[in-house]
């Protein structure tokens, strides 16, 4: 009988959307915006915080740095370990620290304790978005995989937004560490029914001997194809499994490319992550109070939730490469209209300003980790991934360290908004780069690699 050699990505892209690849989706979905809302949570509860322990704003920033720090850790380590033992496993085990970490935290009676906790909690954040991206790539056809990784990850931003109502709501209520306790009981929940009914990476068993009646188990569910006797499973470029992930970045044409993907990574967290971080503390202290600041925060990552929707339909018709750069550079415009309107409107007109804000920049964000995954061959995906998120942050550390004395320096919220919104011009800068680089393809045209 003649030998067949199949890439496992020709075979999803060439079959209809499975009810199991639904379900990959929706569970990265869920994972996400638990994610999303343990990231936000310390930022919500940051002037609980202030008022309860009796500390200054500044006491606040080692805390915030070092979640993002861990985040950073989690990055740079749970990508290579996701390559090299699958995907579902550093997802599980990524949630598990966020989910015991988030738990301890509740029960922190000082800020240093509190620093350490969000420390070993960010490592586990650090490593679920990564992941979960990359297994919603690798589960999505290329013709809707913008689309589809863009509709999983908006999870993130929802998980944003959603730590700011709940926040809102329940504050008042159950206080700072009943919010925290919320964030650390919903993953554990969460994580047996991964453990059940969540796949492995396509990509990570195609390469697993001992993977090898499972994956063609599941790509009989996705594809409805019985005989497999011989039928040889190949990744998307069987040569390139010879080489390290972390050599693929900057081969073959990537190293411009990645460095620029780095850079705008960079410049967005750390606009993004500053105003996480500080708006409801600065917004307090600018004289909202606590309903106000929990909704005008909130719309940061809700503004996202649709904003990154709606860019991914546009990219799919006119490709990223015309539609990133111009994405970032309204949000450059929409943070500084924001400022004046921030100190000067009425609550209403706030709010959406706000929003728009999160529809351009968060937006920005969710396309541009969902693009990530698109860069790199399935070997090395998930570290390309989760190192251009790494660089990133290293900017949502410094804009997390920055907040309080930058709102001090600036003399209000008007001149803060202008002077953060120019490392968002700097990230439309390197993405017009990307995309007018002789000879390389587009994004969009990557996104049926």
């Amino acid at each position: 009988m003649n030998s067949t050699t199949l890439r496992v990505s020709d075979i999803i892209d060439q079959s209809p959307v499975s009810a199991l690849q639904i379900r990959v989706l929706l569970l990265c979905f869920l994972v996400v915006v638990l994610d999303g809302f343990d990231t936000a949570a310390i930022g919500y509860i940051a002037p609980e915080l202030i008022r309860d322990w009796g500390i200054e704003r500044s006491q606040l920033a080692p805390a915030f740095a070092a979640g993002l720090f861990g985040m950073l850790l989690g990055n740079t380590a749970m990508g290579p370990f996701a390559d090299r033992y699958g995907r579902k496993s550093a997802l599980l085990v990524s949630l598990s620290i966020v989910a015991i970490g988030t738990l301890a935290c509740a029960f922190a009676t000082s800020i240093e304790t509190l620093t350490l906790l969000r420390l070993f909690t960010g490592i586990g954040l650090g490593g679920v978005l990564p992941n979960a991206i990359t297994l919603s790539s690798e589960y999505s056809p290329a013709r809707r995989r913008l689309l589809l990784v863009t509709l999983s990850y908006s999870g993130f931003t929802l998980g944003l937004a959603l730590g700011g109502w709940v926040a809102g709501l329940l504050l008042p209520v159950l206080g700072w560490k009943g919010l925290m306790m919320l964030g650390g009981i919903a993953p554990l929940l969460l994580i047996p029914v991964l453990m059940q009914v969540l796949p492995e990476s396509t990509c990570f068993m195609v390469n697993s001997p001992t993977h090898a009646q499972r994956l063609r188990s599941v790509l009989t569910t996705i594809s409805g194809r019985q005989d497999w006797q011989g039928v040889t499973l190949i990744n998307d470029t069987a040569a390139s499994v010879q080489r390290s992930p972390a050599v693929t970045l900057f081969t073959e044409g990537r190293a411009l490319r990645t460095l620029m993907l780095w850079l705008t990574f960079f410049c967005c967290l750390c606009v993004f992550y500053l105003l996480t971080s500080w708006l409801p503390t600065i917004l307090r202290d600018s004289g909202y109070s606590v309903a106000d600041t929990s909704l005008i925060a909130a719309m940061v990552p809700f503004g996202g939730v649709i904003g990154g929707i709606l860019m991914a339909l546009l990219m799919d018709r006119v490709g990223a490469d015309k539609v990133m750069p111009a994405l970032c550079l309204a949000a450059c415009a929409a943070l500084a209209l924001t400022g004046i309107q921030l100190g000067n409107g009425s609550m209403a007109m706030s709010m959406v300003m706000v929003f728009l804000v999160g529809f351009t920049l968060t937006g920005a964000l969710v396309n541009l980790s969902i693009l990530a995954a698109t860069y790199y061959p399935a070997q090395a995906r998930a570290t390309g991934v989760a190192w251009a998120l790494g660089a990133g942050r290293v900017g949502s550390i410094i804009g997390s360290m920055l907040g309080a004395w930058l709102f001090a320096a600036a003399g209000g919220l008007q001149w803060l908004f202008f002077w953060i919104a120019l490392p968002v011009l700097l990230a439309s800068l390197a993405l017009l780069l990307m995309s007018v680089r002789p000879g390389q393809r587009a994004a969009s045209v990557a996104l049926g690699d």
